[in-house]
């Protein structure tokens, strides 16, 4: 195959940031994608409509010129939540979910959920209100092994939430085991799960073999093979259930690259065609677009998009860094070679 043609796709698992590396990072997006959703995990975090609508004027502004992208916003659900702001959200066109971070589970999760049942009654809310949650699903306990987090995050609270709450719509935001996979898989509708490019394509070797690479570090960590199997068989399998999110999280290159490094991987400049790629590898690229444009705008209720992007099979070289100075940027793959390029991008029919 020699070019691939799809339907201009979206991004449900997005973070840009803000100030200067939101101008860095956004025109890698919005040149592919024609929505994302956009996560709440700022310092301070988006908690609240008004904070959300000033973050969204934000992001529209760093948009180039002459390229058509929609953001669409969460807000960070916390323990102190109201279920005023639940009823606002509810009634703000703009805000379309709300993201649950475990307390201390990721990057600026320390203002997320201690105790999930005592949110229960917030979930309930969203029920009524047909919000969707998004749960970043993984136990913070410090006794458990980080490999083992999601697993056992499933077992628990993800299971207590869906079966306390069969109405609520819940994506399993980048999973990244097998168990998360089985769990969506045998789940009501009202469950789906995202899964990123790194997830897809690496196993933990990619971090560690041959010396610790920062640059592949992200939460939740990258697992065994058979695992990031699991995914691809997932990803590729034409199941609604799954559709694409990058978890695309840019840090500088300095605060990747230090004794403590933050955990995320840099992947919106090249997304869609590492995606490709791991489809290819898969033998099953006729799956892409369903997965990457259709399958996520139906879960989230929105119309699928008009427009069309055509990736044609061309190697070239993803550079060493993207911005530079205080928002210097290591991207995934940096230096590496990809197999798929994007050749044009039509936003509408």
């Amino acid at each position: 195959m020699k070019t691939l043609t799809i339907t201009r796709p979206d991004d449900w698992h997005l973070h840009v940031r803000n100030g200067a590396i939101l101008k860095t990072v956004l025109p890698h997006t919005a040149r592919q994608f024609a929505r994302a959703i956009i996560m709440p995990n700022l310092k301070p975090p988006v908690t609240t409509v008004t904070q959300a609508l000033a973050y969204r004027e934000e992001i529209l502004q760093a948009i180039p010129a002459g390229i058509d992208f929609t953001p669409l916003m969460t807000l960070y659900l916390t323990g102190s939540t109201t279920v005023a702001e639940i009823k606002k959200a509810a009634g703000s066109d703009p805000v379309y979910a709300f993201k649950l971070y475990p307390a201390g589970a990721t990057t600026n999760s320390d203002s997320g959920v201690a105790d999930i049942k005592a949110i229960f009654p917030l979930l309930a809310e969203m029920e009524k209100h047909n919000i969707p949650l998004l749960i970043h699903g993984e136990v913070t306990d410090v006794h458990c092994d980080i490999f083992d987090r999601e697993r056992v995050f499933v077992d628990t609270s993800l299971t207590d939430i869906v079966d306390n709450f069969p109405g609520l719509r819940v994506v399993v935001e980048h999973v990244t085991t097998t168990e998360a996979v089985q769990f969506v898989q045998a789940a009501s509708n009202q469950v789906a799960a995202t899964i990123t490019p790194q997830h897809l394509l690496f196993n933990r070797n990619a971090l560690l073999a041959g010396g610790i690479r920062p640059h592949y570090y992200c939460l939740p960590i990258l697992k065994r093979e058979p695992h990031r199997l699991a995914l691809v068989a997932a990803a590729t399998s034409g199941n609604p259930k799954f559709f694409l999110g990058t978890d695309s999280a840019p840090h500088t290159t300095l605060l990747k690259e230090t004794s403590c490094g933050c955990a995320g991987c840099y992947s919106a400049h090249a997304a869609l065609e590492l995606y490709a790629e791991a489809f290819e590898h898969a033998d099953a690229l006729d799956k892409l677009e369903g997965f990457a444009s259709f399958y996520g705008a139906d879960f989230y209720h929105l119309p699928r998009n008009t427009g069309t992007v055509t990736l044609e099979k061309s190697t070239w070289k993803i550079p060493a860094s993207y911005g530079e100075n205080e928002t210097l940027i290591t991207p995934l793959k940096a230096g590496e070679e990809v197999g798929w390029k994007i050749q044009s991008i039509h936003e509408a029919n």
